[in-house]
This record gives structure tokens, C-alpha cells and sequence, in this order.
């Protein structure tokens, strides 16, 4: 009797047990930290992948196999977990994605080869796939009454954020800290142990629903009304994602083999200086009108890589910035519109399937282009890779502009 009366007094939400949870704004704080944390561990390998280059003598091509598992893991978990928590619980989902990103981070330590660099890099796409869906999920749930937008700009920010936060300290780790191929890991190794003490004590957000293992079956599709719309984004989301794929595979390279910058914390601001910019841009113009930003988002896409064309071809540093940051003005204004304009496009029921099939898209383009770029970097060279690569997204930019166009009109 008592047993019973005590379950039904936890169901029923005695203060005691409310007590043992964070309050809906400390856990939305929470989130979306863990959220930062999970994007700095999945870009953090990316200024590493010259030291494992150095120490293990391997191609381009190995480079960006190495980089495209981590997207395969990720697309996968997208499809196929990306529902799960709607029909299991938030914190269930994230416990199994943060104990599973702490078994990557022990591999990254332990890694002496490629075979285990690639186990690491693949369980980590899993974990933050399962993540990501996860945690912005829960940031709806917890958002305040009082600010209806915030989970959307979090959303939105804090991708590019923790990518930028991941690149630019892996890189001042691995120039001024000891042992560069651990030091990081055990930093990422205690805030994923941070991580996990968050979940035992947030509170669950979405109760459980029958339906979970059909959810496991990956459906992808657009409703036929809005098919137009969503095919005049595709050329955006291609091109900022294809770019930001060569930034996170290949830009450390380019760096040093390109323009001669040997130091790795030059490495990851490479990584840093588009994503950072894209995330301070998410922010600054999340109160424009999305129509306008899908313009700049063409604009600066497309001249800003035609910047940094400019200094790959004349062996300039500041142009191949200036570019970068242009770009990266456009790599965040391209993530808040195109996906902002998706949840204004789709009914409630039609998001979850949609925003699948736009994350599908953007994590293809993401890699796939820059596995073809790792094959050319190795018979043709890198830097008329990079020149080749860079007028493809030029072109995706200026297709952008004219798919928007005729969009309008």
C-alpha cells in the first residue's frame, strides 16, 4: 500500500520530488549548453586532422573519409532516432546520446591509428545526431511563455556557436597545451560528465507515447503544397552547408598548405572566423524579414567566397579572411532563414518531417562534396581543389538568388 501511494504521489507532483528537479529556466540554460557542448565536440577533430596527418602520413582522401563517417553516423542517427524522444522521453534519448559521445571521446584519447579515428569519429556522428533533434526539441518545451521566439533563435545560434567555440579552442589547445591529441578530449570527457549529471536532474518534457519503434522507420517527404517553396531553398542550404563542409574537412589544410600559416591556432580560427561570424549574424538579424535575409544570404555567400577565391589565387591572407568573414555573414544568414522559413511554411504536424528532409539535404552537402574534394586534392593538388570547390558554391550562391527571385515572383 505504501509502495503504491508513493508512485502515485510522484506521478502526482509532490514538491519533494519537484524539489530534485531544475526549474524550467535553469533547465532551458542547461539545454542549450549541452547543446554548445555537443557542436565544440563534433568540430573539435578538425584542427587535429593536420596532427594526425603529420603523425600517420595519410592522404587528403583519408582526411575527408575520416570526416564524411562522422556525417553518415549523423544523417543516420537524423533519420532513424530523430522522432525517438517524442515517443520515450527527452532525457532517455540524451542519456543514451551523451553516453555514447563518452565512449567516442575514449577512442579519440586512445587513437594511435585511422581505423580507430574513424570508430571515434562514426559513434560521435551517432551521439550527435540523436543529440541535436533531442535538445532542440527540449528547447521548445522549455521555452518561456514569455519569449515565444527564443528556442528558435538558440536554434539557430548555437550550431554555428559551439562549431566556432569547438574549432578555435581545439586549435589554441593543440598550439600551446600538452599532448594535442588528448588534452582536448579529456576537457570534452568532463563536460560530457557535466552533461549527464544535467539530465538525471531536468525535468522530462515530453511524456511517453506508443509508436516508438514505428518511429524508427525514416519517412521523408514534402507536402505537395509546399514543394515550390521548399525547392527554392534547396540552392542556399546546398551552398552554405557544401561550403561550411570544406571549412571543417579542409580549411586547416588550405591554411597551411595554401597560404603557409603553420600554426594551429590559425588552423581553427580558419573554422572559427565562418562559423563564429555565422552564429553573431543568426543573432543580429533574427528580427529581419526572412525574405530579406534569404538575400543577403545569397549575396554574401556568393561574394564572400568569391573574396576568398581572390587570395587563394594572389596567395593573400587578408583577402582569404575578408572573404571567409563575408561568407560566414552569409553561412548564418542562411541558417536562420531557410529553416526559419520552413516553420512558418509548415503546419505543426508537417515540421518534424520537414526540418528531416532539410537536415538530409544540408548534412549530404555538408559532406559529400568534400569527400570529392579530398579525391581531387590528391591527384590534382589543393589548391586548384579549393579554387574549383569555391566557384561551385559561387555558383550555388548566384542560383540561390535567382531561385528566390523568381520565388517572389
Amino acid at each position: 500500500m505504501t509502495t503504491t501511494a508513493n508512485r502515485t504521489t510522484a506521478r502526482t507532483g509532490d514538491p519533494a520530488v519537484r524539489r530534485k528537479r531544475l526549474s524550467r529556466p535553469v533547465a532551458f540554460a542547461a539545454i542549450a549548453a549541452i547543446f554548445v557542448t555537443f557542436t565544440a565536440a563534433s568540430s573539435a577533430p578538425s584542427p587535429l586532422y593536420v596532427v594526425y596527418q603529420q603523425l600517420w602520413g595519410f592522404s587528403a582522401v583519408t582526411l575527408t573519409v575520416v570526416f564524411s563517417v562522422y556525417v553518415v553516423g549523423l544523417i543516420g542517427a537524423l533519420l532513424v532516432l530523430g522522432a525517438l524522444s517524442d515517443h520515450v522521453g527527452r532525457r532517455p534519448v540524451l542519456a543514451a546520446a551523451i553516453g555514447l559521445e563518452i565512449v567516442a571521446l575514449v577512442l579519440f584519447l586512445a587513437a594511435g591509428d585511422v581505423p580507430v579515428l574513424l570508430a571515434a569519429r562514426f559513434l560521435q556522428g551517432i551521439a550527435t545526431g540523436a543529440a541535436l533533434t533531442t535538445l532542440g526539441a527540449a528547447l521548445v518545451d522549455l521555452n518561456p511563455p514569455h519569449a515565444p521566439g527564443r528556442a528558435g533563435l538558440v536554434n539557430s545560434v548555437v550550431p554555428p556557436a559551439g562549431l566556432a567555440i569547438g574549432s578555435l579552442g581545439t586549435g589554441a589547445l593543440v598550439q600551446f597545451a600538452p599532448g594535442p591529441t588528448h588534452f582536448v578530449y579529456a576537457l570534452l570527457l568532463a563536460g560530457m560528465a557535466v552533461a549527464a549529471l544535467v539530465v538525471l536532474v531536468m525535468p522530462e518534457t515530453s511524456g511517453r507515447r506508443p509508436g516508438g519503434v514505428a518511429s524508427l522507420i525514416p519517412r521523408l517527404g514534402v507536402p505537395a503544397r509546399l514543394r515550390g517553396a521548399v525547392f527554392a531553398l534547396v540552392p542556399i542550404i546546398v551552398a552554405s552547408w557544401a561550403l561550411g563542409g570544406l571549412y571543417l574537412s579542409l580549411g586547416p589544410s588550405v591554411a597551411v598548405g595554401v597560404f603557409g600559416l603553420a600554426n594551429h591556432l590559425i588552423g581553427g580560427l580558419v573554422v572559427t572566423l565562418l562559423c563564429g561570424t555565422g552564429a553573431v549574424t543568426a543573432f543580429a538579424l533574427r528580427t529581419w524579414p526572412t525574405p530579406r535575409v534569404l538575400t543577403i544570404a545569397g549575396a554574401l555567400l556568393t561574394v564572400g567566397t568569391a573574396v576568398t577565391l581572390v587570395g587563394v589565387q594572389t596567395g593573400n591572407v587578408v583577402l582569404g579572411a575578408v572573404g571567409t568573414a563575408l561568407a560566414g555573414i552569409g553561412f548564418g544568414a542562411s541558417a536562420l532563414a531557410s529553416f526559419g522559413t520552413l516553420a512558418l511554411l509548415a503546419a505543426p504536424h508537417e515540421r518534424g518531417e520537414l526540418f528531416a528532409v532539410a537536415l538530409t539535404i544540408a548534412y549530404v552537402a555538408f559532406s559529400l562534396p568534400a569527400v570529392i574534394a579530398g579525391l581531387a586534392a590528391t591527384s590534382a593538388g589543393l589548391h586548384l581543389t579549393t579554387v574549383v570547390y569555391g566557384l561551385v558554391v559561387v555558383a550555388l550562391g548566384l542560383a540561390a538568388l535567382a531561385a528566390q527571385r523568381v520565388r517572389r515572383a
